[in-house]
């Protein structure tokens, strides 16, 4: 038994550092604590059946790898990661592939400022990105993006309706900004 748990905790180990995982985040994820995934991946003990599940569900590995004698990592885990960069620049780049065709219609349309489109589209890629992060990332970012995008739009109010006022951003936004760390720190 004391080899399985061996291979199991090698494995374990080898997965969260491919995907760039430390000991704490992957132990958030799992609503454990680190020392407990440290003892996993030392093989000082095993973690129950449904986190071994959740674990090679996370990393896109069968059980049968867990607990078999392969030593080397599958070919699909590292690339996983990228994938998720990949799949989040891509839908990035949609919104503002959406700005610019919105650009050329109210330039064609209408003499309505149409460069604000590309102001909308900054607090819009942060929307997108904060919805990966925490689909992907488990929040790993989600408190930068949060303050990125109160930010960005209270900068996009400010240039379309407040005529460039920007101390009435600054007045808004420092509040709120407090509010997002203070979020940050209740959460943890």
């Amino acid at each position: 038994m004391e080899n399985l748990n061996f291979i199991i905790g090698k494995k374990l180990s080898e997965l969260r550092k491919s995907h760039g995982l430390t000991q704490s985040e992957l132990a958030e994820k799992l609503n454990y604590s680190d020392k407990a995934v440290s003892k996993w991946e030392q093989g000082e003990s095993l973690p129950g059946i449904e986190v071994l599940y959740k674990l090679s569900r996370l990393y896109g590995v069968s059980l049968d790898y867990l607990a078999g004698e392969e030593t080397s990592l599958p070919p699909s885990a590292p690339s996983v990661r990228k994938n998720h960069i990949v799949i989040t620049l891509l839908s990035v780049l949609a919104v503002w592939l959406a700005a610019t065709v919105a650009y050329i219609a109210c330039d064609i349309s209408a003499g309505i400022r149409p460069w604000m489109v590309f102001c909308w589209a900054v607090p819009a890629s942060f929307v997108v990105t904060v919805v990966f992060d925490v689909i992907w990332h488990g929040k790993k970012f989600f408190f930068l993006f949060v303050s990125l995008l109160v930010w960005s739009l209270l900068l996009c109010f400010c240039l379309q309706f407040l005529d460039y006022n920007i101390w009435t951003v600054l007045g808004v936004g420092v509040p709120l900004q407090a509010g997002v760390l203070l979020w940050k720190w209740l959460v943890k």
